[in-house]
């Protein structure tokens, strides 16, 4: 887990609802739905940055953020 600042959660939860391509409208994680809809970890997650998704493919769009949590983080 990397762990995220009470600040950086609330910037990842934006990036979430505005850019994840698996987050849809409701909040809800596509590449976790087996049948039945999952929410989206991310969004209710507070402390940590749990999903490789989002850490590979939506993270580095906000280069500030996503250095500010690497370095934290190292």
């Amino acid at each position: 887990m990397i762990k995220l600042t009470p600040g950086q959660a609330v910037r990842v939860r934006r990036l979430v609802r505005r850019l994840c391509a698996n987050c849809d409208e409701d909040g809800n994680c596509l590449l976790l739905e087996d049948g039945e809809k999952q929410r989206c970890v991310q969004l209710i997650s507070r402390y940590g940055l749990y999903c490789k998704y989002f850490l590979q493919a939506v993270l580095p769009v906000d280069r500030e953020l996503f250095a500010q949590i690497m370095e934290h983080n190292n």
